[in-house]
């Protein structure tokens, strides 16, 4: 082939790449500016699945045209700090913070859209240790139960694991104690108060400050003795993965950060790494309460679209789609149960509030010593 025809033709070549790169260009931007940017607060453990890219592409197509701007925060911090009215929905974890957050704002609908269970992560000579204790049992010879009432007595008689039977297996002379978020900040921490408030009651739920009061000292050192906490539930999940045993022994988390980096290919859950399941449990309802419209087709998306569910469950929460989670917990071969029994619920967020005032107070009181 001549120069002569060469040249022209690489010319035109080089004018279709570039106009087409010119037409895909004007095309997102033209989808950018059709989309309505829905501004939202959530706790820390929702934003892997925000961020995920067939989330970002499913919203910003037909029927949607949603694109998301989000913001993290603890659930508590979410219910007591923000001037709700600058955002579109919040998206707390957990029931107690989402009906105080309706309350404040006058919002009667809220949104449902997925839930996990309170899980301990831990390893397994940890596990072996519990297991020889008569706190922990292996169930259908796949996951892991603990009997709370038992290991809240051990914390709270303040045993060090060298007090324990079998400590060879975990040589460490600190104390026995649950890992968990602030209780001021955090709903995981406030779900492990009201679980553990729960058992201290007798298993029964606390449904006053009179029932309440006469725990508070036994509750309290649960996160007093603990030092320094984080406010997001991500952050000592984080720790776990990367400090090993000797930092966190035991980390109150949710079920679905566990499952979702233990389904990931390149994640970072190791062969001595389990799974504690509480008995009694409860729930963590992520509840999206929509602030604006576009924060009500945000929350009528999640809960209805199949393909936004399916996603979820990708991420390890729990659907009303039973399906899709048995589905995945099959494909990446997860020893975790497809329903749990034993649930309780939280105490009121009046109670709750109550009781996570009085513990902070032992903070300061504590401070001032």
């Amino acid at each position: 082939m001549s120069r002569r025809i060469v040249g022209p033709l690489i010319s035109l070549l080089l004018a279709i790449g570039v106009g087409a790169a010119i037409y895909m260009s004007a095309s997102e931007q033209f989808q950018e500016m059709n989309l309505e940017v829905v501004r939202g607060v959530s706790g820390s453990e929702k934003l892997p699945f925000f961020r995920d890219q067939r989330t970002i592409d499913t919203l910003a197509v037909d029927p949607f045209h949603l694109k998301l701007d989000v913001e993290k925060a603890g659930s508590r911090q979410i219910a007591t700090s923000y001037n709700l009215k600058e955002y579109d929905f919040a998206f707390p974890a957990g029931i107690p913070a989402a009906e105080k957050i309706k309350q404040e704002n006058h919002i009667k609908k809220s949104y449902q859209p997925f839930f996990t269970p309170m899980v301990i992560a831990s390893w397994k000579p940890v596990a072996d240790i519990l297991i020889e204790n008569d706190v922990v049992s292996v169930k259908d010879g796949a996951y892991y139960i603990v009997n709370m009432e038992k290991l809240l007595n051990l914390i709270i008689e303040k045993k060090r694991w060298t007090d324990l039977k079998g400590h060879e297996k975990y040589p460490a002379n600190k104390s026995l104690l649950v890992t968990s978020t602030d209780i001021r900040k955090s709903n995981s921490a406030a779900m492990y108060l009201a679980l553990a408030s729960y058992v201290l009651n007798g298993n029964a739920i606390v449904q006053n400050m009179e029932q309440a009061k006469p725990l508070m000292e036994e509750l309290g050192q649960l996160f007093l003795r603990q030092g320094f906490t984080e406010s997001s539930s991500q952050a000592p999940f984080q720790n776990y993965l990367t400090m090993g045993p000797g930092k966190s022994p035991m980390v109150m988390i949710y079920e679905a950060q566990y499952l979702h980096e233990a389904a990931r290919s390149e994640g970072a859950i190791g062969d001595d790494m389990v799974l504690l399941y509480p008995e009694p449990t409860l729930f963590t309802n992520h509840v999206l309460v929509p602030i604006s419209e576009n924060g009500q087709r945000l929350g009528e998306a999640l809960t209805q679209d199949e393909g936004l569910q399916r996603i979820a469950t990708d991420h390890g929460l729990r659907t009303k789609n039973i399906k899709l989670f048995n589905q995945f917990v099959k494909e990446n071969q997860l020893a975790v149960p497809s329903y749990l029994v034993n649930v309780i619920e939280p105490p009121s967020y009046e109670v709750l509030e109550g009781m996570i005032q009085l513990i902070e107070r032992k903070y300061t009181d504590d401070a001032l010593m």
